[in-house]
């Protein structure tokens, strides 16, 4: 058995549009994945309950959508996880415009810190200071107003910032996914 395509930003937006959800396929992957950072489980929960993305103007989802949702849960989580520090945020393809792949991030970083405080782990309040500055750059990145000037300047910084958030994502999630590390909880 082959695995599945990974879902794309387009398959997703297409989605999450058709939907008339109040956000865009950044800020809701970045939701998902502060969900599971934070120690967040969707467990039977469809992905939308879970992240209270639900609400008056929003469509009902059909089965396609709901399966869409499904394996990109199982997506992120795996690649959360990956020992070959595989996982990426869901944005925009490299060959749209700069500031589009930029506001997209910013919006990634949003939903991050979102679903991580919605998963209201007890483990957040035992984070290292490693894992809290993460949080603070994020939430840095989160407020920016973004300003571009020199092309090729802005491009590498884009890569910097994406490269920090996408390794900070993922040692949040180790952090918060580690079974008591106080070592309170083991049997003599």
């Amino acid at each position: 058995m082959t695995a599945a395509q990974p879902i794309d930003y387009d398959e997703l937006d297409t989605s999450i549009r058709r939907l008339r959800l109040s956000v865009d396929a950044s800020e809701l992957h970045g939701s998902l994945c502060g969900f599971l950072a934070g120690g967040g489980a969707l467990g039977r929960q469809p992905l939308l309950a879970a992240l209270q993305l639900e609400g008056a103007e929003a469509a009902a989802p059909s089965a396609a959508d709901q399966a869409l949702f499904e394996r990109l849960g199982r997506q992120a989580e795996t690649e959360l996880a990956d020992p070959e520090l595989g996982f990426e945020p869901l944005l925009p393809a490299d060959d749209r415009p700069l500031d589009e792949r930029a506001d997209a991030l910013v919006e990634w970083c949003r939903g991050f810190l979102g679903g991580f405080g919605l998963a209201g782990a007890p483990a957040h309040a035992k984070l290292s200071e490693e894992a809290q500055e993460i949080l603070r750059d994020l939430g840095t990145i989160a407020a920016a107003e973004l300003d571009f000037g020199d092309a090729a300047e802005d491009e590498d910084a884009l890569i910097e910032v994406h490269e920090f958030v996408r390794m900070g994502a993922m040692l949040l999630f180790a952090e918060c996914r580690t079974p008591d590390r106080t070592g309170r909880g083991t049997l003599h």
